[in-house]
């Protein structure tokens, strides 16, 4: 099983930006803490982090099809990306939506998401550990997609 994760603008400045906010962590330490939850669970990802919008998109279209599910975290993208909610809508692959923070806890233009509404579902708040769910979240769903076709 592979999945891919994808990471919007300004989380390569994490454990950098607005620590009372988004913690300690660094980016580096997230991208191994991804991975090693992933090895845990027998899970292959690929990780990819761009500040512009269109290379996200171009990153999900031009691998989508050798993955098996998405773990998207939009940044700043998810309040007013619909070219990231149609991207996601187009590849039919599981997508979760993660925020290392509370959204609905924050600023009031961050409590939207239009990103949301394409994906299965969205788990924010729980900071690096929300990726870790996602994971363990989309093996089960292609598990138990594999048992439907038996």
């Amino acid at each position: 099983m592979k999945v891919l994760v994808v990471n919007g603008p300004n989380l390569n400045l994490l454990g950098i930006r607005e620590k009372d906010i988004y913690g300690s962590l660094s980016y580096n330490d997230l991208c191994s803490y991804i991975k090693k939850c992933a090895e845990q669970f027998n899970i292959e990802v690929d990780i990819y982090q761009s500040n512009v919008e269109g290379e996200l998109i171009n990153y999900i279209q031009d691998n989508y099809k050798q993955a098996d599910g998405l773990i998207i975290n939009p940044g700043a993208y998810t309040h007013y990306s619909y070219a990231l909610y149609d991207c996601i809508r187009s590849i039919d692959k599981p997508t979760i939506e993660v925020h290392l923070t509370n959204i609905y806890a924050r600023e009031e233009f961050r409590q939207k998401s239009v990103t949301a509404p394409a994906c299965i579902g969205v788990i924010t708040g729980l900071k690096e550990v929300g990726y870790k769910i996602a994971l363990l979240a989309i093996k089960d769903i292609g598990v138990a997609k594999m048992t439907e076709k038996d």
